[in-house]
């Protein structure tokens, strides 16, 4: 009975120890990973995200270079019909921001006004638009906060142009 206690003791001992190597690893791994991971890089990320969401959506209502497609007249008619802006007044604002905003967010350049502006336009399908679609317009939100919250980071033209406050 004593040995079989003792064993117990052994193995309860040993897998705390093995759950502790555990704890430690994964605490060195997060440490390491929030070195490497600069607010700048995130930045970045969000930055490239967000723009790649944005400029496929405005491709998607022209063709060649900034053609706008009779159909995206049609869509700000009926589907997106917006109280107070005619529809050819919408398609024409979303359509140039969709392309502008984006390629400023890859650049870095007037980040937080490119930012802000895709933030309103995300607003205004989350008001008027598609209210149901609350999940995807809090992803873009969520990555056009923090831009707007803290520019574009040391990788970016606002930074060489010395319009960027940073952390890291």
């Amino acid at each position: 009975m004593l040995h079989s206690q003792t064993r117990d003791a052994r193995v309860s001992h040993s897998s705390l120890a093995k759950q502790g190597g555990v704890t430690a690893l994964r605490a060195a791994v997060i440490e390491r990973l929030s070195r490497a991971l600069s607010p700048s890089l995130l930045l970045l990320v969000a930055r490239f995200g967000i723009a790649a969401t944005f400029f496929l959506s405005g491709r998607t209502k022209v063709t060649g270079l900034l053609t706008i497609k009779p159909s995206t007249f049609a869509l700000f008619s009926s589907e997106y019909a917006l109280p107070l802006i005619p529809p050819e007044i919408a398609a024409h604002l979303a359509t140039y921001a969709e392309h502008l905003c984006p390629i400023l967010l890859v650049l870095g350049l007037f980040t937080r006004s490119a930012a802000l502006v895709l933030l309103g336009m995300t607003a205004v399908i989350e008001i008027f638009v598609y209210p149901d679609a609350w999940p995807t317009h809090l992803t873009w939100a969520g990555l056009l906060l923090p831009l707007i919250a803290h520019g574009a980071g040391k990788w970016s033209v606002d930074h060489l142009l010395g319009r960027s406050r940073t952390t890291d």
